[in-house]
């Protein structure tokens, strides 16, 4: 009963947090006892929360600490998983208010659909990109519902992974034309390149951190679904989103996704 309290707790503050754009303290000094498992269970209250309050439905998962860089700066040694609500996508063209976040950021991702179920626990490389209809070009608005993006992973885990908000691009393509490892992304805020990437740079291959996502979900009775849509993991460091921002996602062969952002 007490860990039950204690999860409904923790994801009710979180939520109150989002809605109310009011950063939150770490948990895991409140309770010690939060543990990775346990995190995950609190992402499964809040998922439950916010699809009924936004009145939304699950559309796919996100990834992420999908570097070594960031794992090595987390002190953690694999990524994090989160998941994607109908409610968190947004649209090219849209113009995106940045006033209901705390402190937005923007990541290029890749995005991969699927039309077969991936189920664990051997998913490899091989097996997701079978399993994959479509890949995009996309960005992840993140945004840490924790004081100054600051957080271990447990919190992190609990807080959805700092998703929030994310946009595909408007075409798609079969994995099979490209190798996503030496795929190249230049990332631009309001004409000027802030970033550049590889595929390489999460986990070595994209779709390699999304075969970890399936073996991951195996352990807890879940899989990704026909239909599904994942984001891979960022291909390069997340950039503080200011209002009048433009920011592009070039990916080669694969297009580019634009998001224009105002107060």
């Amino acid at each position: 009963m007490i860990k039950t309290n204690m999860i409904d707790q923790i994801a009710y503050e979180l939520l109150r947090a989002e809605k109310r754009k009011k950063a939150v303290s770490k948990f895991v000094d409140q309770y010690p006892e939060l543990d990775e498992a346990l995190a995950y269970e609190v992402q499964e209250r809040l998922i439950e929360m916010k699809c009924k309050e936004e009145n939304t439905k699950r559309i796919g998962r996100k990834l992420g600490l999908t570097s070594k860089a960031k794992q090595e700066m987390m002190g953690v040694h694999e990524p994090s998983y989160g998941v994607l609500l109908e409610s968190m996508q947004l649209f090219e063209g849209d113009k995106i208010s940045i006033s209901p976040f705390i402190h937005p950021k923007l990541e290029p991702e890749i995005a991969f659909i699927f039309d077969k179920e991936l189920k664990g626990p051997h998913v490899t490389v091989a097996d997701v990109l079978n399993a994959t209809k479509y890949i995009a070009p996309a960005i992840e608005l993140i945004d840490s519902r924790f004081h100054g993006f600051s957080f271990t992973l447990q919190d992190a885990v609990a807080d959805n992974s700092s998703s929030s908000r994310f946009i595909i691009g408007e075409r798609f393509y079969s994995p099979k034309e490209f190798d996503l490892k030496l795929m190249g992304m230049v990332f631009k805020q309001n004409g000027e390149v802030v970033a550049t990437g590889a595929g390489a740079a999460v986990m070595g291959h994209p779709a390699r951190a999304i075969a970890w996502l399936a073996n991951r979900l195996y352990k807890v009775g879940q899989s990704i679904q026909p239909g599904e849509i994942v984001l891979s993991g960022s291909l390069s460091a997340a950039i503080k989103i200011e209002p009048g921002d433009h920011f592009s996602a070039e990916f080669d062969g694969i297009g580019t996704v634009e998001a224009r952002f105002i107060e």
